[in-house]
């Protein structure tokens, strides 16, 4: 279904279906509970709906707060959740920059004519150019990728492609999180099928039969990987999965040999905020030195070509699959209902 067509019938409302979300799911776990009320934006406060990861989120707020001096109320939740919390204030809209974990569902928002173009932002010149819109409509400031996740424990000889999770010794064994419940896994499989063709839902039919499990959105995918109560977890987000390992979980990734999908982070300026000047200087800022170095050090890819990770692998290592992105958000609807029928 296209963008406009779900606008037409409740568009973020029917966009967060997609995500499994509702709007009593939106909730905060940053204690930011008082993001986008109408007392902060009289105030002259920036309101910013943000996508995590919470930790990285918490410091750049604190960063641009120090760096400015303007204040932040911050709403952190899945991009299901903003998308639905937009939906629930689309006629007194009140938060002025958004930032998603799905690149699709920032180009729907882009096409709808929601974003405000600052194709002057920082840095614009050296960001993934792919990530991003040409006339600044978002700007991605960094990047996921998504791999086979396995316990170290239990997995001896790691997988190398994605069909190796649909052999007989993987039976049982594997998680994969649920592309209603997450963006990331949506990508995934979006993408892989835009480079695929529908050849491409073999694989999922043959994960299924092979007893690949539906576990949630990507911690609840995860968290049985690291306790050894599954193997694997097949499109597990990479930052998760490195930074568990650097906390000393018995866990590793691996990007198959055939190429996987790259999940961009994108920000943008929403066209309703009463304060563009400062939404400019956050976006500026999420593009700086500064905040890409706090990009890196929660083990995900910067969105800027001049930096490098020293904690991870970078995207000149990471075989990719030529995704079409306009494809995959046009399919997003119909792929993540047919693939949880396919396991239900």
């Amino acid at each position: 279904m296209k963008w406009n067509q779900l606008w037409q019938k409740g568009s973020l409302l029917a966009l967060t279906a997609i995500l499994g979300t509702t709007l009593a799911g939106c909730s905060t776990s940053t204690g930011a509970s008082t993001a986008g009320s109408s007392t902060a934006k009289d105030a002259g406060t920036l309101v910013v709906y943000s996508a995590g990861p919470e930790g990285l989120a918490k410091k750049i707020q604190a960063g641009f707060e120090a760096k400015t001096g303007i204040k932040v109320e911050m709403f952190q939740g899945t991009t299901g959740k903003i998308l639905s919390r937009m939906e629930a204030e689309k006629a007194n809209p009140v938060v002025d920059v958004v930032v998603l974990a799905s690149l699709p569902s920032m180009q729907a928002l882009a096409k709808e004519d929601m974003t405000l173009a600052y194709p002057e932002a920082a840095n614009h010149d050296k960001l993934v150019k792919d990530w991003s819109d040409t006339e600044g409509k978002y700007v991605s400031y960094s990047a996921s990728a998504l791999g086979i996740v396995y316990n170290t424990k239990e997995v001896t000889t790691p997988p190398t492609s994605w069909a190796d999770l649909a052999k007989p010794e993987w039976k049982d064994k594997v998680n994969i999180p649920d592309p209603s419940l997450s963006g990331s896994a949506l990508d995934f499989i979006t993408g892989y099928l835009s480079a695929e063709g529908d050849k491409g839902w073999s694989l999922f039919e043959q994960y299924q039969q092979n007893g690949v499990a539906i576990a949630g959105a990507n911690q609840e995918a995860l968290d049985p990987v690291i306790t050894g109560a599954k193997s694997a977890v097949a499109a597990g987000v990479d930052y998760m999965a490195y930074k568990a390992k650097a906390d000393g979980e018995p866990v590793d990734i691996v990007y198959p040999k055939e190429g996987t999908v790259i999940s961009p982070r994108p920000a943008a300026i929403i066209k309703t905020s009463q304060h563009a000047d400062q939404a400019k200087q956050f976006i500026d800022y999420l593009l700086s030195d500064e905040a890409q170095q706090m990009v890196t050090s929660a083990y995900l890819l910067p969105g800027r070509t001049d930096i490098t990770a020293d904690n991870r692998a970078n995207l000149s290592e990471i075989p990719t699959y030529p995704v079409k992105w306009d494809w995959m958000g046009e399919h997003s609807e119909e792929t993540t209902t047919k693939f949880t029928n396919l396991y239900k």
